[in-house]
């Protein structure tokens, strides 16, 4: 079993429980650091809050993701006529029972 220093164990306990306050990254590949600009581009946020926003989003933590509104249907609201609209929803209630 490898022996650490009391000061060192002390250390390493307390960096789960402490806020990292600084990381350098370095070797970061050109793919990766073209997203990150892309994004600072598109954001105007700092390179700083993209990617720890990146980080959060690769680790599943952090803010809920925004919803997407899509619009490709937007076409399609209001075509139906009232009668259209009821057998389409009498159609789904059918759908929608459960086999016993």
């Amino acid at each position: 079993m490898a022996r650490f220093k009391k000061d060192a164990r002390r250390y390493d306990a307390d960096v789960g429980r402490r806020e990292i306050k600084a990381i350098t990254l370095r070797g970061v590949p050109p793919e990766v650091a073209q997203v990150i600009r892309r994004k600072v581009d598109e954001t105007g946020e700092s390179v700083n809050r993209v990617v720890i926003r990146l980080l959060e989003e690769g680790a599943g933590v952090g803010k809920k993701q925004k919803t997407v509104l899509h619009h490709d249907l937007d076409r399609l609201i209001g075509v139906w006529s009232c009668e259209e609209t009821r057998s389409f929803n009498r159609a789904l209630e059918d759908q929608r029972k459960r086999d016993p």
